[in-house]
């Protein structure tokens, strides 16, 4: 029993401590295309934004379409105003129940993109996902990053080893939708990822929503999550936030009182 919680313990740091790393190469990423220093047209290494004008899709590192040549996807292409909605999770921190039960009353489909640990530690949940229509997609088995990963074998390998996982729960086959942890990728990624079968899902909005003992406050993820907010975006949120399970519920209302609907990533073209 120890040795389960430290192992816990240990998975939920290195998903954390990955995840800041990846934010803060972001934030210097963005920075630099508001400087005009970087072209979005592709880059290796990690995921970032630039914001440019509220309601409008933001600047991504690499451009939507260098992204679509490999089946990769950051938003929609569109003046509609559709979205679609996708959660992260590297464990479960008692918050999924809650948002499943709030997308269930709102009838909106989501994408959960998750880790060997969670699959094989929460089967019940995973089941779930699956019986309420919603996308559970590959995280990869341990959570790696995956940009320094050169031959196809082992790329692969962190992707069929999931997949393994899933049907061993599910009975199913997986949907083919790979998200790279951290967002750290390279166009050699992107290229294994679409031999595999498989359509990559970066994000066009997201917030620090994951730091366990410092949420954010209600107000503060309204302030990131609605002004940013944009025809064609692709949402990630991390299900192992509690703001995130308390506010779902008033925000997918406000989402839809500004004239939004919500789609599955299945139907991203």
């Amino acid at each position: 029993m120890i040795l389960m919680i430290r192992k816990s313990g240990l998975v939920k740091a290195a998903i954390v401590l990955s995840i800041v790393l990846v934010i803060l190469a972001g934030v210097v990423t963005a920075a630099r295309m508001q400087d005009g220093r970087t072209a979005a047209v592709s880059a290796d290494g990690n995921w970032g934004l630039s914001f440019q004008t509220e309601g409008l899709a933001p600047i991504g590192n690499a451009s939507a379409e260098y992204l679509k040549k490999y089946d990769g996807f950051y938003a929609e292409e569109t003046k509609e105003k559709v979205m679609y909605l996708t959660f992260d999770a590297g464990y479960e921190n008692g918050y999924t129940a809650k948002i499943l039960d709030v997308l269930k009353k709102h009838q909106v489909p989501a994408a959960f993109f998750l880790v060997g640990n969670y699959i094989e530690s929460d089967p019940q949940l995973v089941k779930r996902m699956v019986k309420e229509g919603h996308v559970v997609g590959n995280h990869t088995y341990t959570h790696p990053d995956m940009s320094a990963i050169s031959t196809k074998e082992n790329f692969s390998n962190e992707l069929c080893k999931l997949e393994e996982a899933y049907e061993k729960v599910t009975g199913e086959k997986m949907k083919k939708f790979y998200r790279p942890p951290q967002g750290k990728y390279s166009e050699e990624n992107l290229k294994m990822a679409q031999q595999l079968g498989y359509k990559t899902i970066f994000w066009s909005l997201a917030y620090v929503d994951w730091y366990e003992d410092d949420q954010p406050t209600k107000d503060e993820a309204f302030d990131k999550l609605l002004p940013r907010i944009h025809p064609g975006a692709i949402v990630l949120l991390h299900s192992t936030s509690r703001t995130n399970a308390e506010i779902l519920d008033e925000l997918l209302t406000k989402w839809k009182d500004m004239g939004y609907s919500f789609k599955s990533i299945e139907d991203l073209e």
